[in-house]
């Protein structure tokens, strides 16, 4: 077996994972509704425990933490979205995390924590664009059976820009994820030298 993965999965590593992701669970029972975008998009701070887990682990690490996070949410929380909105966040979550463990992790320092967060907030940004124009809205209102345009007409009530599913996307998706992984990445960059000497116990 490999040395790293043999490292990863310690006892050590093992338990902060689950702790980090019983964290992260807690976290995504609290949500910040935002006034320019439909219910359904909620900032919450659950990925400051996986990045701190990512950075201190590697991004093995933080996907693990996302799915503990995940599962541990569905035990506290149920679904309310036929779990289109957990896998949303497993998945965008991910294409935060993971650019930016891989970048800090080559070079830990502050300028590649930075880098790697502000590299992790555009991919997902991009990427839950296009999951939720291509798959996730789509799937969301199918499950329910709603049509897409009714789902648009939320974001209407509330921007009267808001057409079409493209313009729900560019003025409501979008800058919901540059706020989470802006808020995030902050208070992930303030945290982590304060707490690194548990991370790395």
């Amino acid at each position: 077996m490999d040395k790293n993965r043999v490292r990863l999965f310690c006892t050590a590593n093992i338990a902060k994972m689950g702790i980090l992701g019983a964290i992260a669970g807690l976290l995504m029972l609290i949500e910040i509704p935002l006034f320019f975008a439909p219910d359904f998009y909620k900032v919450d701070l659950s990925e400051i425990p996986v990045l701190l887990g990512a950075f201190s682990m590697g991004p093995v690490a933080g996907i693990i933490i996302e799915c503990v996070k995940i599962l541990l949410n569905f035990v506290f929380n149920g679904t309310i979205t036929a779990g289109i909105g957990e896998l949303a966040n497993l998945v965008i979550g991910c294409c935060f995390v993971v650019p930016a463990a891989l970048i800090y992790c080559r070079n830990k320092n502050k300028k590649t924590a930075l880098l790697g967060m502000s590299v992790g907030t555009l991919a997902m940004t991009v990427a839950g664009a296009v999951l939720n124009y291509y798959i996730l809205i789509p799937a969301f209102a199918g499950a329910f059976g709603m049509s897409v345009d009714s789902i648009v007409s939320m974001g209407t009530a509330l921007n009267k820009n808001i057409d079409s599913l493209w313009d729900l996307i560019l003025l409501a998706n979008v800058p919901f994820n540059l706020i989470k992984g802006v808020v995030s990445g902050i208070l992930t960059f303030l945290l982590y030298k304060r707490l690194s000497p548990l991370l790395h116990k």
